[in-house]
């Protein structure tokens, strides 16, 4: 490490920022699996790129088909695998982007190392909350059934512990609220930091 330098760059954030008209900013959706995730930040990317704002979003199932497929979940690979998606995060909002990230992230401890690499300035949290019946009644990818089954060990919510977030920036329903709802919420309490 004590041969690695910091290499600034020649077009900076803010420069970028005012090419595209507005802040970057990471989103970052923490919830158990099937509480609705990926579907809002799906839509809510569909809604920024409407208002012509440069988004990214980045699901877990993608980055572990990709970057992350070297990792199981062992505790240790799961906090790789988050540690790696917020440096990327990071590395897209440099880039001037709105960078939408969907994981389960179900302890604690993972969200505050989020923030601290994404700095809280540039970190917005969304708890998408449902309750783990409600999750497992949904079941999109049979997962839970599995879970239950013993075939999926560590799996979060059934053998493997979620922690609801002690903070978070905005907390939503997904059991009570539709998925334009919760994107409308999400939209409303993002605008004023995505202004210039």
């Amino acid at each position: 490490m004590s041969n690695l330098f910091f290499q600034s760059l020649s077009v900076n954030r803010e420069d970028k920022q005012k090419i595209f008209g507005h802040n970057s900013l990471v989103i970052w959706l923490t919830g158990l699996s099937g509480a609705g995730k990926t579907t809002i930040a799906k839509s809510l990317v569909k809604k920024l790129h409407d208002e012509k704002i440069n988004t990214q979003l980045l699901d877990g199932d993608n980055t572990r088909l990709g970057v992350n497929k070297d990792l199981g979940f062992s505790e240790a690979d799961r906090n790789e695998n988050l540690r790696r998606v917020a440096e990327i995060s990071k590395l897209f909002i440099e880039a001037g982007n709105v960078v939408v990230s969907a994981f389960i992230t179900p302890m604690n401890a993972q969200r505050q190392m989020i923030r601290e690499i994404i700095g809280s300035h540039d970190y917005f949290e969304v708890f998408v909350n449902c309750t783990i019946e409600e999750c497992e009644s949904r079941d999109v990818k049979g997962l839970y059934k599995k879970a239950r089954a013993g075939e999926i060990l560590n799996f979060t919510g059934i053998n493997a512990p979620f922690e609801n977030p002690d903070f978070s920036d905005l907390t939503v329903n997904s059991k009570d609220l539709t998925v334009e709802e919760s994107v409308e919420q999400i939209y409303q309490l993002i605008l004023e930091k995505l202004k210039i």
